[in-house]
């Protein structure tokens, strides 16, 4: 089935009968009309015209082809045998006009007024992409109830550009249109296209607007070719037109800015005669702050307006005084309007900026549904406090009181159940805040500076799976986490495609509480290989972190129209660097700060992104991720909350949450993760590939391969032999597939992955595919191996 039938399928079930009844569809079409089915197209192209030349042309042509034939399954117009199979409707709002409406299509008649209009669009389309003189033909082919439209295309020799000249004089315009010459997108020797013609025309108004000619136009720009030279070759003039409005070759300056942060349609505070100026920067004496209550200190103007009085008008720099009001965050709509006025043959504009404010303090109550990486799922309650505008620079403080619980969701530990509880709150600046000074592009959104501090306790109920546990015990606590966390770091954005993030100061510190002794201490005599591993993670109980992270995002632009869409996340860390400089070892040979020995490491990982759109209605996602992690000086391995991990919703989904590696780390094979065992590593590397076809508006499908594993950096003392990266590490990948079905609602996504094992590195015969162990008819393999993740929201 071809790919853009798809989404089609499910209809076809409807099909069925509509076959067995013999369902004609020529019976139902007027005596004269036949039903168009597509078109055909023969290319007549000179010798120098090359076979990819034709193959574009071929496709652009018959992207512009007109009617669309109605939608087919295996050759059969099925949607019009849907239309005519319950016959007319008797009622506009019953179940034949519904079901015309919502399974049916009206047939698409052949037309001749169709050939004469495709020929006149197609030779517009030849001309625009250089093949001047072409022309078509074309007739109707019918066979039965059905017809083609058969068209011969004669494609003449292609014109390219032979030189590109501005024509100049002495007005500003002009000195500015050629200014603009060197960066010209007509080059010699390319072919001549429209689109490029068009674009150049754009880049000369936008090059000019940012020069101060706020009235000028894209249209006052005159492309002429020359065909004189012969030999399919063309001379390219630009000129601005002699008809533009004086205005438009005029250049205007900023006169005064006039900005009212307190204007709504109802009670809007615009009386000027209470305005005041803004001091400090001289390029601002001339800019009017219209807020009689003071609400808003003059500095954040002075931060966000990109237009200075006494300078040129430059579109680029309104564009980013808007955004920059929008983004500060303060406000909820912005409008501006400009008052030109003539003073001693200058041209100056009054510029006005009409800013809604949101509510100073506001309240937000949400009830989430979460899924998290290791397995577990819930939902999550949090109560938001909000206050904009908090220090009279836009400043925005956030305090967020949350609480939750999660639930084991799918395989592993039976009756796992957590509840978590926290506070945290964070102030955001816009504006850069240290107290050294930094440049930044002034071309650029205003960066952000946010603190951070926050609680928050997870405290671990007694899973029913613990053997030999009473009643009365069973519905206790095991034991809580209790996480402190406070950060300081800066976040700015070159443009809409790169965002970059700096932590330079972060503490993170982690201290585990055992509640109930009897039972943590009866389930690990219960499992002693691993004990040691137990103790080592969950008695250690402080975990202090001092960090520092930078990290860069990069999105491929949203207005492309190329299939190919890309995300790149980039993240470096490093941890107790300065702070193991500055204190000694102890008689233990730890440095400590207030009794607690910290981390010392190195953190880096790549995750990157790449989306294919197949068809309107099939995409093919891919990304690949690589990460490495490097403790020393108090601990020879990462901190649990920085290791990577695999398996899971979000990861290899044929396998359960952070149940694989690190290495050929065994424990899997009986579908039960033990309790407390994480399973991460220092090293990570993952791929990820899925088929994304679209069903309906609401309803999407997946095909799914994923493989990957994590490995210690040096140590196997905990995990044991093979647990250690190695030359070999690449047969120690596991893989896995499997489909999926997502529900789209718009504003979120629910997604079902069904996956299984393809790939067991962990096994001990050698034989780690296991394809040929697949059986769906075994109720104890299904148990082991088929693993439904419900999620929210695509996995990457």
């Amino acid at each position: 089935m071809p790919a853009r039938n798809v989404n089609h399928f499910a209809a076809g079930i409807l099909l069925i009968p509509c076959l067995l009844s013999s369902c004609n569809i020529a019976k139902h079409l007027p005596p004269t009309e036949r039903l168009y089915v597509g078109t055909d197209i023969s290319l007549k192209a000179d010798s120098s015209v090359n076979k990819s030349e034709q193959s574009a042309l071929k496709s652009g042509l018959e992207g512009l082809s007109r009617p669309r034939p109605n939608k087919t399954l295996f050759g059969y117009p099925y949607k019009v045998g849907l239309y005519y199979l319950l016959g007319e409707p008797k009622s506009e709002n019953g179940f034949r006009a519904w079901f015309r409406k919502k399974l049916g299509e009206p047939p698409v008649f052949a037309s001749s007024k169709a050939l004469t209009s495709n020929a006149t669009v197609w030779a517009a389309y030849l001309e625009n992409e250089g093949y001047f003189r072409s022309g078509t033909t074309g007739k109707l082919v019918e066979n039965g109830y059905k017809a083609r439209g058969v068209y011969e295309v004669t494609v003449k020799p292609r014109y390219y550009i032979d030189s590109v000249h501005f024509l100049i004089d002495s007005s500003a315009s002009r000195k500015a249109l050629f200014s603009t010459s060197p960066r010209t997108l007509l080059k010699q020797g390319d072919p001549y296209r429209f689109e490029v013609i068009k674009a150049e025309r754009e880049r000369i108004n936008q090059t000019l607007q940012n020069r101060g000619f706020f009235y000028f136009q894209p249209d006052y720009v005159g492309i002429l070719a020359d065909s004189a030279r012969g030999n399919h070759k063309l001379r390219l003039y630009v000129a601005i037109k002699p008809d533009m409005p004086l205005p438009a070759g005029q250049p205007y300056y900023i006169r005064n800015l006039y900005v009212y942060p307190r204007y709504s349609l109802g009670d809007a505070d615009t009386n000027r005669s209470q305005a005041y100026t803004v001091r400090g920067d001289t390029s601002l004496r001339q800019v009017y702050i219209v807020d009689s209550a003071r609400l808003y200190k003059p500095a954040l103007f002075n931060d966000v307006l990109a237009l200075k009085p006494g300078r040129r008008y430059s579109s680029r720099s309104h564009d980013l005084t808007l955004s920059r009001f929008i983004n500060v965050g303060s406000f909820k709509f912005v409008r501006n309007r400009f008052v030109p006025t003539i003073q001693h043959d200058t041209a100056f504009l009054d510029v006005h900026y009409y800013l809604t404010p949101y509510p100073k303090r506001s309240m937000r109550f949400e009830l989430d549904g979460v899924t998290r990486s290791n397995g577990l799922a819930g939902s999550q309650l949090t109560l938001s406090w909000i206050n904009r505008n908090f220090m009279g620079r836009s400043e925005i403080l956030t305090i967020n009181g949350t609480a939750g619980v999660d639930f084991q969701l799918g395989g592993g530990v039976q009756g796992v159940r957590n509840i978590r509880y926290g506070i945290n709150g964070v102030l955001t600046f816009p504006r850069l805040v240290s107290p050294l000074r930094f440049r930044y592009d002034q071309r650029q959104l205003l960066p952000k500076t946010n603190l951070t501090i926050g609680y928050e306790r997870l405290v671990q109920g007694v899973p029913k799976s613990v053997a030999n546990i009473p009643d009365s015990l069973a519905k206790g606590t095991l034991y809580a986490i209790n996480s402190f966390n406070t950060s300081f770091g800066y976040s700015w954005r070159k443009n809409q495609q790169i965002e970059q993030s700096f932590i330079p100061f972060g503490i993170n510190y982690v201290y585990f509480k055992l509640v109930n002794d009897r039972v943590f201490f009866d389930y690990l005599a219960a499992d002693p290989a691993t004990s040691v591993r137990y103790l080592n993670l969950y008695l250690r109980t402080d975990q202090f972190i001092l960090n520092s992270v930078y990290t860069l995002n990069y999105n491929s632009s949203p207005r492309s129209k190329s299939p190919h869409a890309f995300q790149i996340r980039y993240s470096a860390e490093t941890a107790g660097n300065a702070a193991s400089v500055l204190i000694p070892k102890d008689s233990l040979g730890y440095r400590r700060i207030f009794t607690n020995p910290f981390y010392q490491y190195l953190r880096s990982d790549i995750d990157l992104r790449h989306y294919y759109k197949l068809t309107p209605g099939m995409t093919w996602a891919n990304r690949l991720f690589a990460g490495m992690g490097y403790s020393y000086g108090n601990y020879t391995e990462m901190p649990l909350i920085k290791q990577y991990f695999v398996g899971g919703s979000n990861s290899l989904r044929g396998f359960r949450a952070r149940a694989i590696g690190p290495g050929v780390t065994t424990r899997d094979t009986t579908g039960v993760v033990p309790l407390f065992f994480d399973g991460g590593g220092d090293i990570k590397l993952e791929f990820n590939s899925e088929l994304r076809p679209k069903f309906t508006k609401y309803l999407q499908g997946a095909l799914f391969v994923d493989a990957g594993n994590v490995w210690m950096a040096r140590e196997e003392g905990y995990y044991g032999k093979g647990s250690k990266i190695t030359k070999d590490f690449y047969k120690q990948i596991a893989v896995s597939g499997g489909i999926g079905l997502r529900v789209d609602l718009s504003y979120f996504l629910i997604r079902l992955d069904l996956g299984m094992p393809l790939r067991k590195p962990y096994l001990t015969d050698g034989k780690y595919w296991v394809l040929d162990k697949i059986n769906f008819r075994d109720r104890e393999w299904r148990r082991q191996n088929l693993i439904l993740n419900i999620a929210v929201g695509y996995p990457f």
